[in-house]
């Protein structure tokens, strides 16, 4: 949401200016300037990336203007969520929890919890995890060090089209340039015509300079900022899932592995440790009512 906002804020103001210092704005509408730049940028792009990247890419950047996603709420349902699962486990032994994972689209828990149980790569992260820890043959540090792999991994994947549109973006600027270059061996050509056919194509080489520049540093960097945001969050969620499952298997009670899992989420989608008790007493209740 904030994206769409801060693009309407950059264009709304260059505009603005523009037109303040009595511009023509028609001057400004190059199609083939357009042309040149958007075709040399995709095509950068696809020199340089295979398709999974690509798409991988959209996705990203289609991400960047919805809501967030991993929100308080998200949170406080995975805490939740964690603190059944614990319970459970505590109750009737970590090998309870064999039907959970191995068919979590069937299980009681996770049926419950719809967003986390559609995120495949999440559902594999606490499922694997639970899987190891059933064996009885890996110690908590051996499967803390596997986890870290496993999100060192996931990490660098993630990033990878990150990287991706930052090379476009720091690729528009020479394209503008290109443009700009063309621009002036057009006019070049056109030399001994009139002086306001001259001036046309003039601006026109320029308006191929500004839109690569603008391009850049107006849409594209920012873009792939926000991915690179988007991506933190995305670890700063595995590692309080991380923080909550280490503990549980470690032998920490339920509450207290949950506890561990609300500390380590950052402070401004946090829950208060009220919210957090308010939610899993719920649970309890449920579980009591059943």
């Amino acid at each position: 949401m904030f994206s769409i906002i801060g693009i309407v804020v950059v264009i709304g103001a260059i505009v603005g200016g523009y037109l303040m210092e009595h511009g023509n704005l028609k001057v400004l509408i190059q199609p083939a300037e357009l042309v040149i730049i958007g075709g040399a940028a995709i095509g950068t792009l696809l020199i340089a990336n295979p398709l999974p990247i690509i798409i991988k890419l959209l996705k990203g950047v289609a991400g960047a203007f919805g809501s967030e996603k991993f929100s308080k709420e998200r949170y406080l349902d995975t805490l939740k969520m964690l603190n059944e699962l614990f319970v459970r486990g505590r109750k009737g032994g970590i090998s309870s929890l064999e039907q959970d994972v191995e068919t979590p689209d069937k299980s009681e828990v996770f049926k419950k919890y719809e967003k986390i149980l559609k995120d495949h790569h999440i559902l594999h992260f606490i499922c694997d995890t639970l899987r190891m820890a059933m064996t009885g043959t890996v110690s908590h540090f051996e499967l803390d060090q596997m986890i870290e792999l496993d999100l060192e991994v996931h990490h660098k994947e993630v990033n990878v089209p990150v990287a991706a549109l930052t090379t476009v973006a720091d690729a528009l600027p020479g394209l503008g340039i290109v443009a700009a270059v063309l621009g002036v061996v057009i006019t070049m050509g056109a030399l001994g015509g009139p002086p306001a056919e001259i001036g046309h194509k003039v601006a026109a080489a320029l308006v191929g300079t500004f839109l690569g520049i603008l391009l850049c540093y107006g849409f594209f960097s920012p873009l792939a900022a926000s991915m690179s945001k988007a991506n933190d969050s995305e670890s700063q969620y595995y590692h309080c899932l991380r923080t909550g499952l280490i503990a549980f298997i470690r032998g920490a009670a339920p509450i207290l592995a949950v506890e561990f899992s609300r500390r380590s989420i950052p402070t401004r989608v946090r829950p208060s440790f009220q919210e957090m008790e308010a939610a899993c007493r719920g649970v309890k209740n449920e579980a009591k009512a059943a």
